[in-house]
């Protein structure tokens, strides 16, 4: 899963594509790339799938892709926590947190271990714990405050669970990691499938302050 494919999957989650649908075929095409190419290779094909998945928003696709991975090698810590985000954006928020828990066990002092707790968060945002989706986003956001799942996740909890001043700080430095990040383009960062876990999210950067 080479390098440009990383590059497009980050600019389109972070909002900074001149030309949106050109740059997004593109990255798909690198991707799928990515898997005919990949084979055996556990890591390729879980990184091509997860690429995939996010910026086509086959969630479908892009976890039998990663379930491939895992079915190579199940010890790759990586392959787990990207199968553990396409879990939850498809509606599987339990099932999402089991994924993030065995990447960390796999490797406790991993360098994207902040990852894993922003997508733990995610989970536990969906399946209505604020507290827990507030406690998990702000471990992400101490290891990694340009991360911006964890700010959002931040804010979003911690506005739902009535803690605005937090929830107000949370969108502030998230806007400062993305001005261009609207509740009305929301769909655009992650392929959210169910539409109450989407009502959560929007509802919740809406009331911290997060521009329409």
């Amino acid at each position: 899963y080479g390098m440009a494919a990383r590059c497009y999957v980050w600019s389109k989650l972070n909002g900074w594509m001149s030309d949106r649908v050109r740059e997004v075929a593109e990255g798909a095409r690198l991707a799928r790339r990515a898997v005919d190419l990949a084979k055996g290779d556990a890591l390729a094909l879980a990184r091509g799938g997860h690429a995939l998945a996010i910026l086509t928003g086959d969630l479908d696709s892009g976890i039998a892709i990663v379930d491939r991975a895992l079915a190579l090698n199940p010890n790759l810590a990586v392959d787990w926590y990207l199968s553990g985000f396409l879990r939850v954006f498809r509606g599987e928020p339990a099932v999402g947190i089991e994924h993030f828990a065995r990447g960390m066990r796999l490797s406790p002092l991993d360098p994207e271990t902040f990852r894993m707790q922003g997508g733990t968060a995610f989970a536990h945002l969906f399946a209505g714990r604020f507290d827990e989706a507030s406690s998990w986003a702000e471990k992400s956001f101490l290891d990694q405050p340009t991360y911006i799942t964890a700010s959002a996740v931040m804010a979003a909890s911690n506005a739902l669970a009535g803690r605005m001043e937090e929830a107000h700080r949370a969108a502030q430095h998230l806007h400062h990691l993305d001005p261009q990040l609207r509740v009305s383009n929301l769909k655009d960062w992650l392929p959210i499938r169910r539409p109450e876990d989407f009502a959560k999210l929007s509802e919740g950067l809406r009331m911290a302050g997060l521009p329409d």
